[in-house]
């Protein structure tokens, strides 16, 4: 994959992950970047929303 290129990809049954230098900007306006990769959660049930924690494995989503 080219540096400069972004790329996002959807896990089977998992989080969505985004490659590339990500910008997130959180609804309480805070800003961060993120480098390489980032797996933001797709089921929901995060308790580190906006990112994956893994509980997609727990709870058996389906998507």
């Amino acid at each position: 994959m080219d540096n400069n290129q972004n790329k996002i990809e959807i896990a089977a049954n998992g989080p969505i992950l985004v490659h590339g230098t990500i910008e997130i900007k959180h609804s309480n306006g805070t800003v961060e970047t993120k480098e390489k990769m980032v797996a933001l959660c797709r089921c929901g049930a995060s308790t580190t929303k906006p990112y994956c924690d893994g509980t997609h494995r727990k709870i058996d989503f389906k998507g």
